[in-house]
């Protein structure tokens, strides 16, 4: 199937108003509006409402943030398979209540794949219009506020590792074909509706390369502001994946999809205070003097500025103890355990050092932190809700980071281990002080609880290894 069946209206793609959605419904050009919420996994999760009815309604009620529609709650305590798990959210205890989706009228859009359809972005809410704090959006929308309290504000750029496998199950190219642009037709079709698609959204592309291992994509976002990011990638993953299945194909997010391969979900960020980089030697320099006087010299870590010494030494402390929130599931732990396979082993950082888990790249204002700990499996939402925690933590609190790493990351032993597997990486993060603090203690039993339950059902699962290992022992 090429891109010509996927008709793109002028009036009707990417971002439109909400005054755009009623005139498309009162012409049929919009027929149906999908009002999502983003689930624990990042999946975006609802119901797809009638256009008509709903913008008479809306026309009816014009109170910009009233709720579209209710749904159970359990959609935010369900592990990937959508069994329910008991929190206290929603539960047996309550009958397994609703919550309520009120729409965010910015993210509105068409969806390049169904044209006559827009999507809204939600965020869920009580019934009495307070935000459900286990939400992944409300989660990140509280580190921002916070973020925009202490002075700063941030902006990110998600780079993306998926792998790409045809009918039978195999690559879709058989080898490593890292930075190639001598794709195999049937790839370089793919790629090119894809890249339609993204722009029909608004989804703002810089990039999309092959990567090193047999079948995988890497994709970049540019910089932008943190919640439309996170937005735009859950968008991208639904893309991604509608595209493979309507050319017969598999996309996979795993982090780990085979022994020794791991795909990763880079996230590049920086601060910006008063409309300029933080990150830069020139922040520090409009530093006033009082404080250049008190500042703990960033410049014996190599590093320009101390609100980036800060935000390195914010993150090495914090993050070990937030793993179920960039890391979620047992299969997360498998991209770490392979040494050389441009996945950390270790909490390091270092200067334009793929091995570490924080890396120090660009240059002048350019600067900024890659923060490689998440994997293709990650929801944005909440490892950038998570890093910003720790950065804020590192900032507030004054925190020095480790030395950096210098040379190959791999050997290092300096560096704190990262947790071999989800059961330690959750027991770090139920018992962590700090997570209590940053985050809520709400938020760490609800998150606590879900990937409890993921650990429990994977040690009941008897594996492919294990079948292959020992039914002839």
């Amino acid at each position: 199937m090429n891109s010509q069946h996927f008709t793109r209206t002028v009036e009707m793609a990417g971002f439109i108003t909400p005054e755009t959605l009623a005139k498309g419904a009162t012409t049929g050009d919009i027929r149906t509006v999908m009002a999502a919420v983003p689930d624990l996994q990042g999946r975006l999760q609802g119901k797809r409402l009638a256009a008509f009815p709903l913008v008479r309604r809306i026309e009816q009620n014009p109170q910009s943030r009233a709720p579209l529609m209710e749904a159970c709650a359990y959609i935010l305590a369900t592990n990937i398979e959508m069994d329910p798990m008991p929190t206290a959210l929603t539960s047996w205890a309550d009958g397994y209540s609703d919550m309520q989706f009120v729409p965010d009228w910015d993210t509105l859009r068409i969806i390049p794949y169904s044209p006559d359809t827009a999507l809204v972005i939600c965020d869920a809410v009580h019934h009495d219009g307070t935000p459900l704090s286990v939400a992944p959006r409300q989660m990140l929308r509280t580190q921002l506020a916070k973020l925009t309290e202490a002075g700063y504000e941030a902006r990110i750029g998600l780079e993306s590792e998926f792998m790409l496998y045809d009918a039978d199950g195999q690559p879709v190219v058989p080898h490593n074909m890292d930075y190639a642009l001598d794709h195999p037709p049937e790839l370089v079709d793919f790629l090119r509706h894809l890249e339609d698609m993204l722009t029909d959204s608004d989804i703002p592309l810089e990039a999309i390369k092959t990567e090193g291992a047999a079948g995988q994509i890497e994709a970049t976002c540019r910089y932008g502001e943190a919640m439309q990011a996170c937005d735009n990638y859950t968008i991208y993953k639904q893309i991604v994946k509608h595209l493979a299945r309507r050319r017969g194909l598999t996309a996979s997010f795993m982090a780990a999809p085979a022994t020794g391969v791991g795909s990763g979900l880079h996230l590049h960020l920086s601060l910006w205070r008063d409309g300029k980089p933080a990150f830069s030697a020139s922040a520090q320099q409009d530093m006033p003097t009082e404080t250049m006087r008190h500042s703990l010299g960033a410049v014996t870590a190599g590093l320009p500025s101390d609100v980036l010494q800060h935000s390195v030494g914010g993150l090495i402390e914090v993050m070990p103890q937030l793993g179920p929130l960039y890391a979620p599931y047992p299969n997360s732990y498998h991209r770490y355990a392979t040494a050389y396979a441009f996945a950390p082993q270790r909490m390091s950082w270092g200067f334009d050092n793929r091995g570490c888990a924080i890396r120090v790249v660009g240059h002048g204002e350019g600067i900024h932190l890659e923060v490689r700990l998440g994997g293709a499996d990650t929801n944005p939402y909440l490892y950038v809700a998570a890093t910003l925690a720790a950065i804020i933590r590192g900032i507030t609190e004054k925190r020095t980071p480790t030395e950096p790493c210098i040379g190959d990351a791999y050997s290092d032993r300096k560096s704190l281990p990262l947790r071999k597997d989800l059961a330690a990486a959750t027991d770090a993060f139920e018992t962590s002080t700090l997570a209590h603090v940053l985050l809520g203690t709400d938020v760490v039993q609800h998150y606590t609880t879900v990937a409890t339950a993921d650990i429990d059902r994977h040690r009941g699962e008897v594996t492919d290894v294990e079948r292959r290992r020992f039914t002839t022992a």
